[in-house]
């Protein structure tokens, strides 16, 4: 082994793709990111084209080896981390897509959810999966195509249509495609479908029969870390030769993993387009009674699964996007906290960013975004500054939550995604939480996670020990507010988050 100094990660997110290479010691050697396009076909459908973002996989893997000057034979494995439910289906012969990706954040199976939960109510199929029915998931997605697209259905009965959440259809590709791609996904990716059973780690017979969706047309599910190798890239690929790809995690699992949260107890959060928190359950599910969703941690090789609860926030990063793209309050994203500093305060306005709905713990698509408490008073400034705090108001909501389904007491949170290097935000995050928020020295976890994944499999990585060695501060923010401005505060919140119900009827 001694030649293989690397781990590779792809790194396929909501709007960008990467390819990033690690050391031994977990530091990034490598990287390189393309944007891909997001496509809005009407109000609340959120689409993107999969062949581009194959096209942007193969450019980001050899802008990384040419950057890094790393030779493809010095890595040791490839791991992929994806969007995670983002559905795509397509043709196993051709390797075309039937019709676009269907994103995470599209609320076009809303229809469908609410006829499923006519028999059973949101949580009909939760005891088995862990999530209630709601328009985030990839197995509403999967019927909507089955029922909407011409030729699917077909194509789906005589095994030719096949699904994939991101991960799937990336590592398909990097396996050769047409020619013998591994149709696999791993238990985390298969746990955000709704279809597949959390204690038999297998797809869900009777699910699938009330969904309509043929069992071929899945993947199989296999461990995060796979010792057995999912596939090899070809000679005719990015990388030009034979390369294991092993490991596979979904985006939040990945940084869970690439924060080494591998005891009871350990959480992370995780600050991209959304936000995403989870809370390491050990071995056994918790039942979520307080709208946070049961899901996998990870599974590696044949050591038994770890599970996790998680809060999903759908607008955090987004929100500052907005402001950029749709207001041009600011030029660069970064600018944001220059804008908010400019305020003392948030001048008695919050801002609820419930664009398509609201996720964890309300789990309602009635809900849409509002601005409460506005007066004469209030500048741009007061925006910016509310915008940044509905991420921290959004991220304390989750963590009550799930402090009262697991029963652990949180005694920090460990960090990471592009909004942690906001110094104002994190430090309004310990704030409104009332426990330190720690960011390590690598922030880019989700990816690094994956190359664990990867790395462990073909013994890059002997154990988890190796890997906790790796995991390193770089900052820690500790909690300066009184207790009774963080309780004030936290009040007029929940008062605005009311206000967002019931808007579409």
């Amino acid at each position: 082994m001694a030649t293989k100094k690397y781990v590779g990660a792809v790194d396929q997110g909501t709007t960008s793709t990467r390819f990033m290479i690690f050391d031994h010691s977990g530091k990034v050697i490598g990287v390189h990111q393309l944007e891909h396009e997001q496509i809005y076909p009407q109000p609340g459908w959120v689409e993107h084209d999969p062949m581009e973002i194959w096209e942007r996989t193969q450019q980001v893997i050899k802008g990384a080896l040419e950057k890094s000057k790393v030779d493809p034979s010095e890595l040791a494995a490839i791991g992929s981390t994806n969007q995670r439910e983002t559905t795509v289906v397509w043709n196993k012969k051709t390797g075309k897509p039937y019709y676009n990706a269907i994103v995470w954040q599209d609320t076009r199976t809303d229809k469908i959810c609410n006829e499923l939960a006519k028999d059973g109510g949101q949580d009909r199929f939760r005891s088995k999966v862990g999530l209630p029915l709601a328009t985030y998931f990839s197995g509403p997605k999967i019927k909507w195509m089955l029922e909407n697209v011409p030729g699917v259905r077909e194509a789906a009965e005589k095994g030719e249509a096949i699904f994939g959440n991101i991960d799937t259809w990336e590592i398909w590709w990097l396996t050769g495609g047409p020619n013998g791609g591994a149709h696999v996904t791993d238990v985390t990716n298969a746990s955000r479908t709704m279809l597949m059973n959390l204690k038999t780690l297998n797809w869900d017979d009777e699910i699938l029969k009330i969904m309509g969706i043929p069992r071929q047309m899945l993947p199989e599910i296999r461990p995060s870390s796979d010792p057995k190798i999912y596939g090899y890239t070809p000679k005719y690929g990015p990388f030009g030769m034979k390369i294991p790809v092993a490991g596979d995690l979904g985006d939040q699992q990945g940084a869970l993993v690439g924060q080494t949260c591998y005891s009871v107890g350990e959480a992370k959060n995780t600050y991209g387009t959304g936000c995403f928190m989870l809370l390491n359950t050990g071995t056994e599910p918790v039942a979520s009674k307080s709208g946070l969703l049961t899901t996998l941690a990870y599974k590696f090789g044949d050591e038994p699964a770890h599970y996790a609860l998680e809060g999903s926030i759908a607008i955090t990063g987004a929100l500052v996007q907005w402001l950029r793209d749709n207001l041009n309050m600011i030029s660069k994203s970064a600018e944001i906290e220059d804008l908010a500093k400019k305020v003392e305060d948030n001048g008695g306005i919050y801002f609820v960013p419930a664009f398509s709905g609201l996720f964890a713990p309300y789990w309602r698509s009635d809900a849409r975004g509002v601005i409460v408490g506005l007066t004469r008073y209030i500048n741009k400034g007061h925006i910016g500054r509310a915008a940044l705090e509905a991420t921290a108001f959004q991220t304390r909501e989750v963590l009550d939550a799930m402090k009262k389904d697991s029963g652990v007491e949180l005694k920090a949170l460990k960090v990471d995604g592009g909004m942690v290097y906001n110094n104002l935000l994190m430090q309004f995050q310990a704030d409104i939480l009332g426990v330190p928020v720690v960011r390590p020295m690598v922030a880019e976890t989700t990816a690094l996670g994956s190359a664990y994944a990867a790395g462990l499999a073909v013994g890059f990585w002997n154990n988890l020990d190796d890997m906790r060695t790796n995991w390193q501060i770089d900052k820690t923010w500790k909690p300066e507010m009184k207790e009774e401005d963080r309780k004030r505060l936290y009040k007029g919140w929940l008062k605005a988050v009311e206000r967002t119900f019931n808007w579409v009827e």
